[in-house]
């Protein structure tokens, strides 16, 4: 076998081994693989195999494994099998780990004068590779030059522990010889995929159209053939968790109004969702693949803005209001199952019915029957200010603070606003007020203001705190 490198210069270095000092036990190729794809970055390989082995101990290896495993989670299991031990190798063959590997050995220099083609062979010591290849050649050290003139290097085998490729090699120790169903089970990430969602939404009839697509990514190092493909909408936690400042995990869930309370056919695995491809399919090494998953047409919709404040934010140039798209994944009147979380895109029609991109809003993990309220960007038309009309010191705990608010339109159509006035902590409550507010959490409240078209509407609200 000869192996060829160009190195930082000129000079050629070719590594020339006996080809049978590569030959290795390889089981055959997998009968049957499963992947089960995690959010994080993360997967679960079972890979199934035939295998005719003897009696006795013996080592198999298993060249075609992600060149990411985590070797501390693969386990093999047989009937009528016993795992001695296992090793991964990714020490990978190359020029450079081939002359790292001979350091304190004999190899064979070979030179050529480029001008009368004469070849000379020499025998010498590898004495280091820092920056350079040190040889002992007879009574002198020389530097093997880099100076254009082609050399080779001849090697008498590769060594044990370099491979062509990631391997893992497991010693087994078979009760009995013959054929039996191998099962290679291992966790690996370079495997991942995560949800995207194309909404077209239609504002004459308040309805939307919502495909979601899956899309996986492999940069795991290697190709896994018409695999059985499940995905799983959730993320299982990594290592070891401090929960001494009372965290309980990352439970974001942007875009989401109201949880949903609704259970559908879905299969579970845990508290995770599960989407498995219908078919199986090649996940190929370096390749990103999409598939659908969710196909919607007229589900309920509307679109409306939203204004939030904090606490006596005073906003004396008009900010525009955020353009937000409302629906539900419920199973009456909605889009019918969980949701993974992903990135919803929206678009609507031209005056040519052709669909334009307006924006996009992230969400998280979804439970059916849950409401959802989406933001795509700034409104051009809708604007809001807001101003602090006055504040007085009823006593030495309590302030009254009065603000006013006032929302235009610029549309030849009136629009609903939800103005949110966020930063009510502790005993903040509203001792008067324009128009009825509901409050949303302990910090907030919010007004559902209806705004003229090409007019101005004024929302005033009275605040009783201690701060």
């Amino acid at each position: 076998m000869r192996l060829v490198s160009m190195g930082s210069g000129a000079a050629l270095l070719v590594f020339l081994t006996s080809a049978g000092a590569l030959a290795q036990q390889q089981p055959a190729p997998p009968a049957d693989i499963s992947v089960t794809i995690y959010n994080n970055n993360l997967a679960l390989v079972r890979d199934v195999r035939s295998l005719d082995l003897a009696a006795g101990r013996q080592q198999l290896e298993f060249k075609d494994v992600s060149a990411q495993i985590r070797p501390e989670t693969a386990s093999l299991t047989a009937q009528g099998v016993s795992v001695v031990e296992q090793n991964f190798d990714y020490d990978l063959l190359s020029p450079a780990k081939m002359m790292e590997k001979a350091v304190g050995r004999v190899v064979t220099i070979v030179r050529i004068n480029p001008a009368n083609g004469a070849e000379t062979r020499e025998q010498a010591e590898v004495l280091a590779v820092n920056d350079g290849v040190v040889l002992k050649i007879g009574d002198h050290i020389e530097v093997l030059r880099d100076d254009g003139l082609p050399a080779r290097v001849i090697f008498d085998k590769v060594p044990d522990n370099l491979r062509a490729q990631p391997t893992l090699s497991v010693m087994v120790d078979a009760a009995g010889a013959g054929a039996r169903a191998v099962t290679l089970s291992y966790l690996t990430p370079g495997l991942g995929w995560r949800a995207d969602y194309v909404a077209v939404y239609d504002e004459t009839a308040g309805k939307i159209d919502v495909q979601g697509w899956v899309t996986l990514t492999n940069t795991s190092g290697v190709s896994y053939e018409a695999a059985r493909t499940v995905l799983v909408a959730g993320t299982p936690r990594l290592g070891a968790v401090d929960n001494s400042d009372g965290d309980q995990g990352d439970d974001a869930s942007p875009g989401m109004t109201q949880a949903g309370t609704e259970s559908g056919n879905r299969a579970r695995l845990g508290d995770f969702y599960l989407y498995p491809l219908a078919e199986r399919t090649t996940i190929a090494n370096q390749q990103t693949k999409q598939v659908s998953f969710l196909d919607v047409r007229g589900a309920p919709a509307s679109h409306g803005y939203e204004a939030r404040l904090g606490w006596m934010e005073t906003i004396e140039e008009p900010r525009s209001a955020r353009s937000v798209y409302r629906f539900s994944n419920s199973a009456n009147g909605g889009l019918g199952d969980q949701l993974p979380a992903g990135t919803v895109r929206f678009y609507v029609n031209d005056e040519q019915g052709a669909p334009q991109f307006i924006g996009e809003s992230p969400i998280g993990h979804t439970p059916m029957g849950s409401e959802l309220s989406l933001a795509t960007g700034d409104a051009f038309d809708v604007k809001v200010k807001s101003v602090v009309e006055s504040r007085q010191r009823d006593s030495l705990f309590h302030w009254k603070t009065a603000m006013r608010y006032t929302l235009s339109n610029a549309l030849p159509k009136p629009v609903t606003v939800a103005l949110i006035q966020d930063g009510l902590w502790g005993e903040t409550r509203i001792v008067a007020e324009s128009q009825p507010s509901k409050r949303k959490s302990a910090d907030s409240t919010e007004w559902t203001v209806d705004v003229p078209a090409n007019g101005k509407t004024e929302v005033t609200a009275t605040f009783d705190s201690k701060y």
